[in-house]
This record gives C-alpha cells, sequence and structure tokens, in this order.
C-alpha cells in the first residue's frame, strides 16, 4: 500500500509539473493572463486534476498550483523569466490543450508535444524580423505624413537599431540599456539620413533619395521598441479583474518606454536638435491607398516579431488596412484638410480596434487561431509610440519653461486614452463573443471531462497517503 502511495503522489507531482509548464509558455509567449488560465484549466481537465480540488495562481514572473481538499495539499511553484511574444506558441498550446484531452492523451505525449512547442524554431530568421521590424517603423512614418524616401531612411535605421538591440540581447546586457541604446543609434542613424536631402545629388538620384520630409524618420525609426502587446494586455488584465498582472505589465511597459526616451532624448542633444519632438506635425495628407500599404507593411513587420505563422500575415496584414483607414476615416476630416468624420483620434482608434475585432470573432473560426494572434497585430498599427515618448521626452526635458507641464500632459493623455480605447475595442467584441461561444464549448468540454470520469482519469485525493 505505501508503494502504490509513494507512484500516485509521485505521479501527481508530474502532473501538477505539466500544467505549471504550460501556464509558463503561454505567459513568456505574452498570453493574457484570462487566456493562460482558461488553457490552464482544460489542461488540468485533460490531467484529471478536479477543479473543486484546484487553485491556481498567476503571477507575471511566477505560477502555482495547490490541489488539496480537507485532509491533502499538494503545491508546486514555476518562475517565469524569459518574456517575449511568440503567437504561434500561444496557439499551439490552446491547440494541444483541446487534443490531449480529445484523444485522450498519455502523459508522455503531451509533455513530448509541450517540448516541441517550446523548441520550435521561430518561424523567421533574425535579420528577417529585423527587416520586418524595420519597414513597420517605415509604415508608422507614412502614416505621420511622411513622403516616400523618408519611409526608407526610417527604416534603415530601425533596422540597424533592431539588430542591435537583438545584439546586446543575446550578450546578457541589461534589457533596458539594450532599448536606450536601440532608441539612440536609431535616431543618430535618421539624424545623418536628413543630409542626404540637403545634397546636391543629380537628377535621377534627387528623384529617389531627396525627401521633403527629412524629418519624419526621427520619430519613427526607434517605434519597433514601443510594448504594444503588453500595453493591450495590460488593459485586457485589468478588465478581466487580474489587476495585480495588469499592473506589473503596466510598470514593464513605462519602464520600456522610459528607457527608449533616454535614448532619443540623448540623441537629440547630440546632434542639437528637438524640433521633430515638439512641433514637427504628425498630421498626414496621403491618399487611403498609401495609408492601406503603409498599415499593412506595419502590420506585416509587427507579426514577424511576434512570430505569427507564415500562412496569417496576409490576413494581418487586411486587419492592419482595415483598422488603420476605419481609424483615420474617423479621426481626420475638413479641420485637417482631410476627408472624414473629423472626431479625432481617440473615438477613431476605438472604431478601428472594435471593428476589426468584431471581424476577427469569426475570422478565428476560418483560420484556426486565437483572437489576439489576429486582433492583436492588425491594431497595432495604431499604438500612439510618438505620442507616449513625446510626452516622457517633454518631462526629461523640462527647464522652467511656461506651456511645458501642458504640453506634456497633453501628450501624456492623449496617448493613454488612445491606447485605452484601442485594448477596450480589442477586448469587449472578443469578451461578447466569448459569453455566447463559452457555453457551447462548456458543455463540450463537460461531455469529454465526465467521459474521462467515468474511465478513472481524474485523481482520488484520497487514495493517496
Amino acid at each position: 500500500m505505501e508503494k502504490t502511495s509513494q507512484y500516485s503522489e509521485k505521479l501527481l507531482h508530474r502532473k501538477l509539473d505539466l500544467l505549471l509548464r504550460t501556464g509558463k509558455l503561454l505567459m513568456e509567449s505574452a498570453a493574457d493572463t484570462s487566456r493562460i488560465m482558461r488553457n490552464m484549466k482544460r489542461t488540468a481537465a485533460y490531467l484529471g486534476l478536479p477543479d473543486e480540488h484546484l487553485h491556481i495562481y498567476i503571477n507575471y514572473n511566477m505560477l502555482m498550483v495547490n490541489l488539496g481538499d480537507e485532509e491533502h495539499s499538494f503545491s508546486k511553484f514555476q518562475s517565469c523569466e524569459k518574456h517575449g511574444i511568440n503567437m504561434t506558441a500561444i496557439s499551439a498550446v490552446s491547440k494541444l490543450s483541446w487534443r490531449a484531452i480529445r484523444e485522450d492523451y498519455s502523459l508522455e505525449k503531451y509533455e513530448e508535444e509541450l517540448e516541441k512547442i517550446r523548441t520550435r524554431k521561430r518561424n523567421y530568421t533574425p535579420w528577417q524580423v529585423a527587416v520586418g521590424a524595420g519597414f513597420a517603423c517605415g509604415g508608422f512614418c507614412i502614416q505621420f505624413g511622411c513622403d516616400w524616401p523618408a519611409f526608407f531612411y526610417a527604416s534603415v535605421a530601425a533596422i540597424l537599431g533592431f539588430r542591435l538591440r537583438a545584439v546586446l540581447n543575446d550578450l546578457g546586457s541589461n534589457h533596458f540599456m539594450n532599448i536606450a541604446v536601440a532608441a539612440f543609434v536609431s535616431t543618430l542613424l535618421a539624424w545623418v539620413s536628413t543630409f542626404i536631402s540637403t545634397l546636391a545629388l543629380p537628377g535621377p538620384l534627387h528623384a529617389v533619395l531627396h525627401s521633403d520630409t527629412p524629418w519624419h524618420p526621427l520619430m519613427a525609426c526607434a517605434l519597433f521598441i514601443v510594448p504594444g502587446v503588453p500595453l493591450i494586455n495590460f488593459v485586457s488584465d485589468m478588465l478581466d479583474n487580474y489587476v495585480q498582472v495588469g499592473i506589473t505589465r503596466a510598470v514593464n511597459t513605462l519602464l520600456i518606454v522610459v528607457a527608449m526616451s533616454f535614448g532619443i532624448a540623448l540623441a537629440i542633444h547630440v546632434c542639437g536638435i528637438d524640433n521633430f519632438v515638439k512641433d514637427l506635425s504628425m498630421t498626414p495628407h496621403h491618399t487611403y491607398f498609401e495609408f492601406a500599404v503603409a498599415a499593412a507593411i506595419s502590420a506585416v513587420g509587427f507579426s514577424m516579431i511576434f512570430n505569427i505563422p507564415r500562412r496569417l500575415l496576409w490576413v494581418v496584414a487586411v486587419g492592419g488596412v482595415i483598422a488603420v483607414c476605419s481609424r483615420n476615416f474617423v479621426n481626420l476630416g475638413p479641420s485637417n484638410h482631410n476627408i472624414g468624420l473629423d472626431m479625432g483620434p481617440v473615438i477613431g482608434s476605438l472604431v478601428g480596434s472594435a471593428l476589426i475585432s468584431i471581424i476577427v470573432t469569426r475570422a478565428v473560426h476560418w483560420f484556426h487561431t486565437p483572437h489576439h494572434c489576429l486582433s492583436i497585430p492588425s491594431v497595432i498599427p495604431m499604438i500612439p509610440g510618438v505620442l507616449m515618448y513625446r510626452a516622457l521626452f517633454a518631462f526629461i526635458d523640462m527647464r522652467g519653461v511656461v506651456g511645458e507641464v501642458t504640453v506634456a500632459m497633453n501628450n501624456a493623455i492623449q496617448a493613454s486614452l488612445m491606447i485605452l480605447c484601442i485594448a477596450i475595442g480589442v477586448a469587449i467584441p472578443n469578451i461578447f463573443a466569448r459569453r455566447w461561444i463559452t457555453p457551447k464549448r462548456q458543455k463540450q468540454l463537460k461531455l469529454l471531462i465526465e467521459r474521462r470520469r467515468l474511465h478513472g482519469k481524474f485523481v482520488n485525493l484520497t487514495d493517496i497517503g
């Protein structure tokens, strides 16, 4: 009897370990907390861990599970250290949790599949990701009103800055210092590119290389750093009442933006220019076709950073076009010599993100991938990164001049409201859709659980020691 008891306890610890490893993979891939909880509970059902005795605690850097009743208590902890963004892993874990319970995987089979997901090579090489990130920043630059030569200069500066940060990360230096260095170098390179437009170039070269908006690349060249996914997850977690994790994500995001702002501030002081921070207009006057092209480029570029499956790149590109063009139509208007409803960027951001989120609630069934794997990359081109670092730069560069606090607060409030509206737009339709879809899935899951109970697949705590 004692031998059986020891074996059962060992098996239980193995199951708790697999449950924690599943949650860790999701947390380190930047899944929102609600998704982590749903996937862990579904995995627990597969593992035969009774929900009435299971307690799951999720924190940004630590996960804990406890299985206990009046007489027994078994707990395990798991640290989460290497946070990144991996949408392919999030989608794969979600599919695995359903597949395991439907097909009655053995523990060995589940562990093998989970390890394959963890160790799977990313979909894009480091240089492919860098080029994608660079062109994404160029797409942002077009949305701010630059011309296509300036798009190229912003892209080149961002590509080199992105690769520098990746190399520094691989060397193990401080994460926030790497961000500051990358922002500094990208801004310096963008500043150097402004001199090309002042050169007396031959006719053909002048037509290709001269930019009428030479300063715009300085606004966009470091936007690959802006943590769009943590920003959206922060608001989603707060809406889902996971306040502690949400606050941690918010603080981490703030530190990233502070590091980026410090690098940009240092660069513009070294260069002796700062007009792009304070005075340069961000109101674009392009055609909607150009907005669409820029949005598609930005969405695809950030999708490569987020490791979206290659088969979904065109889907995200279409999503980016819908989100940005609808945002611009609501935002722009006669007051800034554009076509649109003239309702401002805050309402425009809410409409653009909500529209794409509503569409994605249907598209997830067509492409068999989680909602956030399509909606977040599509709305990332709307994240107000420039307003965020303009606000922080204004605080960093204060010299006691009248109106400086007003400028800083105006940028900060505008950025905060836009981020809030983007996150709400993404989250609210998904929350309502989840309420419509969840009963059907819960019924299906309940039937699968009952079948496993009948076959004796659930842990009985009274049988242990």
